[in-house]
């Protein structure tokens, strides 16, 4: 994310927190902490400044945080923005389409992987009731061989 017309890593993240400012995960912490785990679990795999811009902002439109037009008329590279929305699952849409979406637009996989990885850290899991863990479990599960990431071992 070079040149001037861009917002910069460190904006996007600030941009980021602010939105989802309020918004706690499933173990009822901040989600900033979620969206940084992801941000840097893309970084430590190799991933671009893009990915990890698409990172910061990868549940910003599905959480109604920001939303597609404030993305849209964002000063942020297309790739990022694609990421974004291959990212953002839609109300009622089924998994195979959603994972097709991922497959298909360069650079979503890598953050996907990430935010696989977070969501299913067994220390987060740990502090859910049962039910809870075992559903998500089995989704995130699901979503890795959909996307034909290895399980988790």
């Amino acid at each position: 994310m070079t040149g001037t017309p861009h917002l910069t890593l460190a904006e996007v993240e600030a941009l980021a927190v602010a939105a989802h400012a309020g918004q706690t995960d499933k173990a009822g912490r901040p989600y900033a902490e979620h969206l940084r785990a992801v941000a840097e679990g893309v970084r430590v795999r190799g991933g671009s400044p893009e990915q990890i811009a698409a990172a910061w902002l990868h549940d910003a439109v599905e959480d109604d945080a920001l939303s597609e037009e404030w993305l849209a008329a964002a000063a942020l590279p297309a790739q990022v923005k694609d990421m974004v929305l291959a990212l953002t699952k839609r109300p009622g849409e089924e998994l195979e389409d959603y994972t097709r979406r991922i497959l298909a637009v360069p650079g979503a996989l890598l953050v996907k992987e990430a935010d696989l990885a977070h969501n299913a850290d067994p220390a987060r899991l740990a502090v859910l009731d049962p039910a809870t863990r075992d559903r998500l479990t089995a989704k995130y599960a699901r979503v890795r061989s959909l996307l034909g990431l290895a399980p988790r071992t």
